[in-house]
């Protein structure tokens, strides 16, 4: 189900809240996939919403952790037995395969899975891991397809883990917009982290559109965070 915030989009638009994808139409097909950032975008997303991990060759990837073990089938490829390893992802010991120790043209290798069982299933193998340009490729042409802005909405996931690797996402990340002409602050792009330090580095390297977010248990009913 698509994620509303209520944030101005611009373009005029600002009065009215943008409709997310968040990792793309993940209710009806698998997480960050270019397939489900389409199905989110004809089903009336503004903006698409990948995850980003870094590969061992220093490409970004949409997906929603760096341990990829749940979201795809690596587990089936024994070529890559050997990879399963026990990594500290922010402070929690995790066991299975992370993206940085596969290289993209691995990674491509691997096709997308369903995390939750109660969701549909029947699409489990079919698509690619996507990288972060081809995502903004997706969003430009369907901008262009539907005559409407389509952006996106990237979330640097676990910034500190990749830089302790020697895979910093940041400056990989701004490059990536450079290069598609979306590094402004008119461009259609939102830049998400739960990281202060990551936050306040893409500060000084870029003018897209920052945000930070906010972990809690729940909402009180006084609206308080618990």
């Amino acid at each position: 189900v698509p994620t509303v915030w209520a944030l101005g989009g611009g373009g005029g638009r600002d009065e009215s809240p943008l409709v997310i994808g968040h990792r793309g139409a993940a209710g009806y097909l698998p997480d960050h996939t270019l397939e489900g950032y389409e199905l989110a975008i004809k089903l009336g997303a503004d903006y698409i919403e990948p995850d980003l991990v870094a590969t061992k060759d220093g490409h970004l990837i949409a997906r929603h952790e760096p341990n990829i073990t749940s979201t795809t089938d690596v587990g089936s490829h024994p070529e890559f037995a050997s990879r399963e390893t026990t990594r500290i992802v922010d402070g929690v010991a995790e066991t299975g395969f992370f993206a940085s120790d596969f290289t993209l043209a691995e990674i491509k290798t691997l096709r997308a899975v369903q995390p939750l069982a109660e969701r549909p299933q029947q699409f489990n193998g079919r698509f690619e891991i996507p990288t972060l340009e081809e995502v903004i490729d997706l969003a430009q042409r369907w901008s262009k397809k539907l005559d409407r802005e389509i952006g996106v909405y990237p979330e640097t996931k676990h910034p500190t883990y990749h830089a302790d690797l020697g895979l910093p996402l940041e400056e990989r990340l701004v490059k990536v917009l450079k290069r598609e002409g979306w590094n402004n602050r008119r461009a259609p792009v939102f830049i998400q982290s739960f990281e202060q330090s990551n936050l306040k580095l893409l500060d000084r390297l870029t003018r897209v559109r920052l945000v930070q977010l906010v972990d809690a248990n729940d909402v009180a009913p006084d609206g308080t965070i618990t």
